[in-house]
């Protein structure tokens, strides 16, 4: 737990020192950079996948070779850029190939929010509605008519108003799931409220989760690997850095993947990745967003008026997890970029000071 707080407030600290700093104004929107290209996307079965180059993007390739060092240093396993969906880059660290699985921890959450508007786009759910609907009563220890107040978009904003502060906070039975406010009142990052939607997903299709999302996006993108259940209730995707690339560029191009779209709901689409609510301005749906005017993180209640990674481009949308796994989206760029391995300094549930080290570098390579 001391270890948990120290990596917190190291990155409180970054959150304010860029608040304060006049010389590190917040992000303004990255400028739209004409370009005609349209997106590349890899065969879903082998392992062909076009390449572009440092030099045809006029990158900076000095800076794309000083920058895997460093990702090396900060116990990187695997790193891809993405642009336009070709790879500009692809690198891998200590032992660690392009068939090697890995865990995405948290970052597996924005899978999530996009499987869940596949399954209301199918009629399946309706996330307006109460979780238990779905569920049944009794999911929650709370009052029935508080727990009624859940809706399936309280999971998806982190919203629910269920106390995150419990002993276990990943726990998913009824006595871990307590009362702290009303639905709707207050952000907090509580993986439990989350995890649920997993079983809802279940009720909702009358399949295994796994399968749900096989069919619905890993089998059609090309993806591989599947999700686990840990012993702490966590249900953890693992797959390989390419597949995780695939995710990205699936989530670039709106919820399709060439010319089969998955999510054709696009006012679902465009909510996952805006702001969802006003308490956390930098959270849409199961996804985090940069370039707002505050920003919360997880195990906190202090807004800070500040974006999320103010290194980044402002419309940069990402899923983040545990131990510093990333996939960034930055529309304006056409970019993906991923980054798998352990953790570059301390314990992180999803942003942490690395992001914007990291960002700090890669503007000098892309020079967005």
């Amino acid at each position: 737990m001391k270890k948990l707080f120290t990596c917190l407030f190291a990155f409180i600290i970054t959150l304010l020192s860029a608040a304060c700093n006049k010389h590190n104004p917040a992000p303004q929107p990255a400028p739209t950079v004409p370009d005609n290209t349209s997106l590349y996307f890899p065969p879903i079965t082998g392992t062909d996948w076009q390449t572009t180059t440092a030099a045809s993007l006029k990158w900076d390739e000095t800076a794309l070779n000083d920058l895997y060092p460093y990702l090396e240093s900060q116990h990187t396993k695997a790193f891809i850029i993405l642009k336009n969906g070709k790879i500009v880059a692809e690198k891998y660290f200590d032992k660690f190939t392009a068939d090697s699985l890995w865990y995405w921890a948290s970052a597996g959450k924005t899978i999530t929010g996009l499987l869940i508007g596949i399954a209301q786009q199918e009629s399946l759910i309706n996330i307006n509605n109460p979780t238990s609907k779905y569920l049944g009563a009794g999911w929650t220890s709370e009052p029935l008519a508080k727990e009624n107040l859940i809706t399936i978009k309280n999971q998806l904003t982190m919203t629910t108003g269920l106390d995150d502060g419990v002993a276990n906070n990943d726990c998913t039975l009824p006595g871990c799931l307590v009362y702290k406010a009303d639905a709707g009142k207050r952000w907090a990052y509580h993986n439990a409220a989350y995890t649920i939607l997993d079983k809802v997903i279940e009720n909702a299709s009358k399949q295994s989760f796994n399968t749900y999302f096989q069919q619905k996006i890993r089998d059609k993108t090309g993806m591989n690997g599947t999700w686990l259940k840990n012993a702490t209730y966590n249900n953890v995707y693992y797959s390989n850095a390419r597949s995780m690339a695939r995710f990205g560029l699936l989530m670039l191009n709106k919820g399709k993947w060439d010319n089969t779209v998955l999510l054709a709901d696009t006012a679902y689409f465009n909510s996952q990745v805006n702001t969802s609510q006003n308490l956390n301005l930098s959270y849409g749906y199961l996804t985090w967003l940069n370039g707002k005017s505050s920003s919360m993180v997880p195990q906190s209640q202090i807004v800070f008026p500040v974006g999320l990674i103010p290194n980044a481009p402002a419309d940069m949308y990402a899923g983040l997890g545990s131990n510093d796994q990333k996939v960034y989206v930055v529309p304006s760029q056409k970019l993906v970029i991923i980054r798998m391995g352990n953790s570059a300094g301390g314990f992180s549930l999803a942003a942490s000071g690395f992001d914007n080290e990291l960002w700090g570098k890669l503007k000098t390579v892309i020079k967005y």
